[in-house]
């Protein structure tokens, strides 16, 4: 499947890498990769139309912190998404560095390191970081999937300070926090799916007032005695409902579909169930066939790749990114060169420092569509529903907010179109329920949606 392009990545050193995030660092209107280094320099990866280079300045690359997980959205509604870096120096509990939130404007300020926020750092060690916009303003907060300590909501107030309202929320619970995703999953809001190590999972449902009810448990996905790490969302069994794919520490890997009465079920096939010292897990149309695949990125272990064969899951050959002996602790992936096919971002580290990896698959001249909604406020929807509606099929994906394990996919719905000649029509549905609909977009371009007019 994948072909090795880390070529074109400038100036690729060996270090030791975590969590990677796609967001607009500069503010060009272009997307870069946000490469976090744990005791080493962070990176801004740009595409310069010839190879990807390092726009990182000093202040950003922040070389003697040690970043972990990583997301971005704009939690100010001044169009522009802020930069969440979570720095992790000790395991669980109490941590002695704070963790990063840049916003970007005509100064790149830690909005931490103001004088009115130091009594609101985070000083606990946590692993991955998503946004919620959970009232449906397209304004977002920073949720921290802490370890050994209550979770924590970071969201500014009418006087631009920053608030943990994650009591006020109902979500500060205490776990051994790893994995994160957020959207409107199980209510019409934005909810929570909290994968978590040495303790149950939690599932906060959006009540739709701003406030959460726990109810993992209750509907079967708590999974009390396995350790989470990476977390996709995608409809797997194809069904119109989206389903969560998480792998497990050394434990069985699951595929969990929910059902019409709320239940969720666990249907992962064996081999995609085998446990490995799982981290990253992706879904994404790779190939631009119009079905999304399943990658799952492993630290000293093989990679695996599964696809969708007449609704069956089954595991194929990753080409070169099966890396055996790759050291994998998270990616991501984009269309950062606009040539319609997504590449694939590995980080590498933790035992010893590796170089990154780059990937993409073939072109196959399969068809595609990419779809951008934006905020109110113009930034980029996190936690949007796009669907894509076909004269054969019906694809629906989500507009990521944090992506599992310490990562964050771009925030645009990829669509492969493989044969498909014909669009019948794309609807964006976002956090707030307010739809907007394109009937019969032209293929093989980046679809930007404003949110609708005077609903605002």
């Amino acid at each position: 499947m994948f072909i090795n392009r880390s070529d074109l990545l400038l100036n690729n050193l060996p270090q030791m890498h975590y969590g990677i995030a796609v967001t607009d660092v500069d503010q060009d209107g272009a997307l870069e990769f946000f490469v976090a280094g744990f005791g080493t320099r962070n990176q801004a990866l740009r595409w310069n139309g010839q190879a990807y280079e390092d726009i990182a300045d000093a202040r950003l690359a922040d070389a003697e912190r040690l970043a972990i997980g990583v997301a971005a959205c704009d939690i100010d509604g001044d169009g522009y998404e802020e930069l969440y870096i979570l720095n992790t120096d000790t395991f669980a509990g109490q941590k002695q560095f704070a963790d990063r939130l840049f916003a970007f404007g005509e100064q790149r300020i830690d909005l931490f390191t103001l004088a009115r926020n130091q009594n609101v750092l985070n000083l606990t060690a946590g692993r991955s970081v998503a946004c919620i916009d959970r009232l449906g303003t397209g304004r977002y907060g920073f949720f921290i999937a802490s370890y050994g300590g209550p979770m924590r909501l970071y969201e500014l107030d009418e006087d631009g300070l920053l608030q943990d309202v994650a009591p006020r929320a109902g979500v500060n619970l205490i776990s051994g926090g790893r994995g994160l995703v957020s959207f409107p999953l199980v209510s019409g809001r934005m909810d929570i799916f909290a994968g978590n190590e040495n303790g149950p999972n939690f599932l906060f449902r959006n009540r739709g007032d701003g406030t959460f009810e726990e109810i993992a448990g209750r509907v079967g996905i708590g999974d009390p005695f396995e350790h989470v790490r990476g977390i996709a969302a995608l409809d797997a069994n194809n069904d119109g409902r989206f389903d969560l794919v998480y792998g497990n520490w050394e434990g069985p890997h699951r595929m969990f579909v929910q059902s019409s009465d709320g239940h969720w079920d666990d249907i992962a096939p064996p081999a995609m169930a085998a446990p490995s010292r799982i981290r990253t897990v992706i879904a994404a149309d790779f190939d631009n066939d119009g079905y999304e695949e399943l990658f799952f990125n492993n630290i000293g272990q093989p990679n695996r790749l599964f696809k969708q064969f007449r609704g069956d899951w089954q595991q194929v050959s990753a080409g070169a990114a099966l890396e055996p002996n790759g050291l994998g602790t998270g990616a991501a992936v984009a269309d950062l060169d606009g040539d319609g096919r997504l590449e694939l971002l590995i980080a590498h580290g933790e035992n010893y420092p590796q170089p990154l990896a780059l990937y993409h698959a073939p072109d196959h001249d399969h068809g595609w569509l990419r779809v951008q909604p934006l905020t109110r406020y113009g930034a980029p929807a996190r936690g949007a529903i796009v669907t894509l509606a076909g004269k054969n099929r019906t694809q629906r994906r989500v507009i990521d907010a944090g992506s599992g394990y310490l990562c964050q996919m771009e925030p645009v719905a990829h669509f492969g179109l493989g044969a498909e000649a014909d669009i019948l029509y794309v609807e964006v549905r976002y956090p707030d329920g307010m739809t907007t609909r394109i009937d019969q977009p032209a293929p093989r371009q980046v679809l930007r949606v404003p949110y609708p007019a005077g609903a605002a």
